[in-house]
Parts: structure tokens; sequence; C-alpha cells
């Protein structure tokens, strides 16, 4: 079983150029535009390249007949590779080979691009940056993506004001429009008939790969903020003549009061969100983009969706269900394989924790307390920033001997329900085979139906 490496097969047949991506486009177009007459429906968007959370946001989204929305963030995929080793095109090419295995229907995927600036740069000079940001999204729309955030919140080293500190508005809203012209001038180079972005805008954006989270729950986006953002941002794009392309602006990233951290998760307060519900319908076109939803129930979700939240992110969340399904599977090796040769056995835990030693670069400024806390956290974080680490060889090919030695040796269903009891029921019921894949995948699953009963999917 493959994981996140770079896929540079041979494409399959449909470019930018084809037909489904309109119709995928459209498609959340209108699902956005429901949502605004007050309809309770949205979409779940999967900010995530591990290739089981891909597998089973297809198997979810088979079963509910829905459009697919996936995402990958500056950090995961770059001109440069990101921290998966993908461009642009080789995370399209990797999309769609897993749809071709798993017979999903590419006409059903969108492709989004998420927190698209210069974050990943932003140790340079905002000019620097830019630049690189610029050249990383006409890559992201030659390439197929069709959902572009449009992120220049983060302060660059040549930026006056304290890193730690919200750029002004005004700063990131002329930014913001910089980056729509290159999406713009990549869009025009495609041929005739191709799917225009759409764009989501937002200065009070949580940063890729989570905030750093204190004991307070962070403050609701006031409605007279987000005016004078939306304000500013409409302003930026028409000096630069983006008028159709602010017509296809078609959310805004706010702040609804959610977020988690390594061991606490603030829920949705609809209470406090009330302004926010009412702004829409009456002084924005489009609709909410709700990022770090992870962990909030299924009803918080939904009653998220029903106060125009209607794009809800999720990522650690999925990973964070794979990682657990993953150990639990090991525990399951350890008592099956205890009487064999230790040299047998995965060791996968282990592998993990010493790859995310060796190259602490993606937890280090995220994980605080002694040597236990730590310890505990880069297992156990909500944050998940073992997601970094899943595609390091030695963990990859850990994980491939865990999966070789439960297919070879199927545990037995008294043992599944010492570790995966859910799994196990599925398995007694005949709805997922015995086998490790099917029982990582229906683990994450388990979090994806959330999404879906939330945004009016199924029930």
């Amino acid at each position: 079983m493959r994981l996140q490496a770079s896929t540079r097969k041979k494409r399959a047949n449909i470019g930018p150029k084809a037909k489904p991506a309109s119709d995928a486009a459209e498609r959340l177009k209108a699902i956005l535009r429901v949502n605004r007459r007050g309809k309770g429906v949205g979409i779940c968007s999967i900010c995530s390249a591990n290739r089981f959370v891909l597998e089973a946001a297809m198997q979810q989204a088979g079963r509910d007949g829905s459009l697919l929305l996936i995402e990958s963030t500056s950090n995961q995929v770059n001109q440069y590779g990101g921290y998966t080793g993908q461009t642009p095109a080789d995370f399209v090419n990797f999309v769609r080979t897993i749809a071709n295995e798993m017979r999903f229907p590419t006409s059903r995927i969108l492709l989004g691009g998420d927190h698209l600036g210069p974050h990943v740069w932003r140790s340079t000079a905002a000019a620097i940056a830019m630049e690189k940001a610029c050249e990383m999204i006409r890559e992201y729309v030659r390439a197929g993506f069709t959902k572009i955030h449009l992120d220049a919140s983060m302060a660059c080293a040549d930026d006056s004001q304290n890193a730690s500190q919200p750029l002004d508005d005004e700063i990131v809203s002329a930014r913001a429009a910089q980056l729509c012209m290159a999406a713009e001038e990549a869009h025009a180079s495609l041929p005739r008939g191709s799917t225009a972005p759409v764009y989501v805008i937002g200065t009070e954006v949580p940063i890729p790969g989570g905030e750093h989270l204190q004991s307070v729950a962070p403050k609701v986006t006031r409605t007279k903020d987000l005016a004078r953002t939306i304000d500013l941002a409409e302003t930026a794009f028409l000096a630069r003549g983006l008028h159709s392309a602010w017509e296809r602006v078609i959310a805004v990233v706010v702040q609804p009061g959610v977020e988690f951290g390594d061991a606490s998760v603030f829920p949705y307060d609809q209470q406090k969100a009330l302004p926010l519900a009412r702004f829409v319908p009456r002084s924005w076109q489009g609709v909410y983009e709700a990022h770090s939803t992870d962990y909030q129930s299924r009803d918080a979700l939904r009653r998220m969706v029903q106060d125009h939240f209607a794009i809800l992110k999720v990522g650690p969340w999925l990973t964070f269900a794979f990682r657990e399904a993953v150990f639990a599977l090991e525990a399951v090796e350890r008592e099956l394989l205890s009487g064999r040769n230790a040299s047998e056995r995965s060791c996968l835990q282990h592998a993990l924790d010493e790859a995310m030693l060796e190259n602490p670069a993606h937890w280090k400024s995220y994980y605080h307390g002694d040597e236990h806390a730590l310890q505990f956290a880069r297992k156990y974080s909500y944050s998940d920033r073992a997601r970094y680490y899943w595609p390091q060889p030695r963990v990859a090919a850990a994980l491939q001997r865990l999966i070789a030695n439960l297919t070879s040796y199927p545990a037995p269903t008294s043992l599944l329900s010492q570790f995966l009891p859910v799994e196990c029921e599925a398995v007694r019921t005949g709805k997922i085979a015995n086998q490790p894949v099917e029982l990582i995948r229906h683990k994450i699953v388990e979090v994806l139906r959330q999404y879906a009963y939330a945004c009016g999917q199924s029930s």
C-alpha cells in the first residue's frame, strides 16, 4: 500500500479544460447558493495528502453521491515539493490515480489550494515571498485546481510590525489581489473554456498547521471588522481590474470561535456567532469558510452549516483517526505475534517517534513541557503533528510491515473487539473485510460521517 509519495505516472485524461471540472465547480456554487437561502446544506473540505484519508473520503462521498472537495496547503504542496514532495501537478495526478483505483468518478472531485500565499517564504522579504507565492498559485491553477484560498495574512521578514501581530488589513487585501492577479493570468493561459477559479478571502485565518492556543477560546469575528475586510478586498480587486474575479469570490474566512489545541477543543457557541449568521443574507455575496472545525460534535457542525459556515475544513482530525487506527492495529499485532521473533513486528510507534525526534521542525515550536509531556504530545496531541512524518521512508516501511503482518495473520474478532470495537462490529456484520486497510479506512469514515450529517448529505 503506497502512501503520500510523489506520483509521476501518466495522468488520467481529464485536464483543467475538461467539462467535469466545470460541472464540479457549478455543483459547489449551487450548494453555496442554497446555503445562502437558509437551507442547511454545505460541503466538507478534506485538507489532507494522506492516501488513506483520501481513500476513505472517496468511499464516503461514493455512498452519499456527493461532491468531494479535496484541498492541499502551501506547506504540503508547492512548486518546490512541500513536505509531501509533490508539486501541484503531482498532487493532481496523485488524487486522480487514487480515484481510478477506488473507482470514484473524477467528475465529482473539486481540487482546492488552501493558505496559498507567502507563508512558506515568510522569513524572506515580502517582495521575494510574494513572487514565489504568485508562481505557486500559477502552478496550482495550471494544474487544474479550481478553488483558491488567497491567504496573505502573515507578516514577512521586512514587514514593520511585530511578527506575532496580524498584518494590517490594507496590506493583506492588496497582497491577496496580487495573488488573485497571478491566478487569473494562469487561467488566461489555459485552453479556451477552462474552468475559471473561484476564490476565498479573509484576514482572520488560522495559520497553516494550527494555532498556538492558550486556555481561552478565540474571539468570534465582529461583523464590523468583517464588513471592513470585505470592503478593502473589493477595493483592492477592482483597483487591479479584477471585476470578474471579484464576482467569483465565493467565501470569506472568519473566526466562528472554534479551535483546538494539544488537549483541548473549543466548541461552537451558536449564540456568540449569531451576528455573523445574520450578516450573510443581508450584506455578503458569499458564505463563510470555517477552518479548524476538527473535533467538533456533529450537532455543532450542523449548527455551523445552518449559520452559513457552508465550507467546513477538516484535516488533523482525519489523520488523528488514521493514527488511532494504526496504533490500535500495532497493539493487535503485538498480541498476535508475541510468540514470534521480535524482528517480524513492525515497531511502528518506535519508528514514528524516532523520525519525529530526528527532525523536530514540524512539532518543536508547537509542543511544550518536559520530556514526558513532549513524548505524550508527539503521540496523542489533537494538533497531530505526527501527520507530517508518515511519508518518511522508515515510518512508511514500518506501516507496510504492519499491514503485511495483519494481512497474513488476520486478527480474530475477539482481539479486534479489544482495540477497534466499532470496526470489529463492522467486520462481524459483513460491512467491511477483516483486512488492515479496510479497518483503517473505516476508522476515518467514522469522522467523515459526522461531516456528511452536518452538511445534509446523510442522516
